[in-house]
């Protein structure tokens, strides 16, 4: 069980692993993400409407991953910096008494669990996600920007660089930031939230699983859980933690949206929601959201059950390296 002492695997190896996760869910679930900004571009289009248009159209599955470059490098070097950013915050929580003087730091006895990463407080989870995503996405906004746009049929954009650069010259640099501030209200919250559901369902599941003895075998994790065990809980708990943080976080997801497709007409986020409640109601805060929901419990179950497998066979191999040498 990582509690935060112990020796751990380096930040480059978190990079490394967070880069892998992300790209690998990026592009599986590309599609999802195409559709979901076509819903939430205009409330009057439902998403059969929109499925029948791209079917309809002379290159459907190029439509359905149109984006795709956009979207693998915004989520695979976002999951890069986040996950290793996120990695570097909580060990530093986890090994100073930063948080200790508030009794925000974890004290629990669980002995087994399914994590690899070092257990925290509830508070100090939520913190630290909030934090790390809200640093790393203004880093990523300006390709988030161009992701957004280019997944919409409002533009007609050939490449990541002629979007670029027509973002600059019609917008200037300020343009690249376009929704930054619903953005990052929807992705610190939804961040912090979805650690604090992922770490308390993980430790709720692992309590109900029945664990077997230490083996000297990669069959088996450096906590005394079978790593197939390891990997359905984190998975699992990945699911329900997108699903609840998707759900409280939708609101900001879709206004995000408008203002990096419209943003002359929709100008801030308060104008923005204010307006899209006048012309499509409450229910268009909500457009998009099981698309996003079904899209983020995927992403993030895969993607953080990659990076912990990963990190949790890296570091059994180091502690056997390590012991082999004593």
């Amino acid at each position: 069980m990582s509690d935060g002492t112990q020796s751990r695997s380096s930040s480059s190896f978190h990079f490394a692993a967070g880069l892998g996760s992300g790209v690998l869910s990026a592009c599986l679930l590309q599609p999802a993400d195409l559709l979901k900004t076509r819903v939430q571009q205009s409330s009057s289009a439902s998403l059969a409407v929109i499925f029948r248009s791209i079917a309809s159209s002379p290159h459907p599955l190029q439509q359905l991953w149109r984006g795709t470059l956009a979207s693998t490098l915004r989520t695979g070097i976002g999951s890069a910096l986040y996950f290793s950013s996120l990695n570097a915050l909580r060990q530093h929580v986890a090994r100073s008494n930063l948080l200790a003087a508030s009794g925000l730091t974890s004290h629990d006895d669980l002995k087994y669990s399914s994590s690899s990463l070092p257990r925290l407080s509830n508070t100090a989870n939520l913190a630290t996600g909030a934090f790390a995503r809200a640093s790393v996405g203004f880093i990523m906004m300006p390709i988030t920007v161009i992701k957004v746009r280019y997944e919409s049929n409002f533009f007609s954009y050939k490449s990541i660089w002629g979007a670029a650069t027509s973002i600059l010259k019609t917008e200037g640099f300020r343009g690249f930031f376009s929704g930054f501030g619903a953005t990052a209200i929807r992705d610190a919250p939804y961040a912090g939230l979805y650690v604090l559901f992922y770490e308390q369902s993980k430790r709720r599941l692992s309590s109900l699983q029945e664990v077997a003895p230490l083996p000297q075998s990669l069959a088996f994790g450096h906590n005394g859980m079978k790593n197939s065990t390891s990997a359905s809980i984190n998975f699992a708990s990945g699911v329900l933690a997108a699903g609840l943080a998707t759900a409280i976080t939708n609101p900001f997801d879709a206004v995000k949206t408008r203002l990096q497709l419209m943003p002359g007409k929709y100008g801030n986020m308060i104008k923005a929601g204010r307006q899209m409640v006048v012309e499509g109601g409450f229910k268009s805060l909500f457009d998009g959201l099981a698309l996003r929901m079904g899209r983020k419990a995927m992403s993030s179950a895969l993607a953080w059950t990659l990076y912990e497998e990963l990190i949790r066979r890296a570091e059994l191999k180091w502690k056997e390296k390590a012991e082999s040498v004593l």
